[in-house]
């Protein structure tokens, strides 16, 4: 009986030392600023990369800048017309 308990006990200590990492819960994958795109730009506080100004814009704060209008259309003409 004494061996059975202890080949158990081996056993479970074992698999809990095989045990894979605790995958991140949703909560930790979706952090504010844990969504950076390839420039840095954080997606998730409304920031995009803007070719034309070689930075992180706000769409919505750039078209008042530079008056443009207010609208994905506007943001990519503007920034992706690359001034010489």
């Amino acid at each position: 009986m004494k061996i059975l308990w202890l080949l158990q006990t081996a056993l479970l200590i074992s698999l809990v030392g095989c045990a894979a990492e605790k995958p991140e819960t949703a909560a930790e994958q979706n952090l504010l600023g844990s969504d950076r795109d390839a420039y840095g730009c954080i997606g998730s506080a409304g920031y995009s990369w803007c070719e034309r100004t070689k930075q992180c814009e706000r769409p919505w704060e750039l078209a008042e800048q530079e008056g443009l209008e207010n609208s994905r259309e506007g943001f990519q003409t503007y920034c992706e017309t690359v001034q010489p």
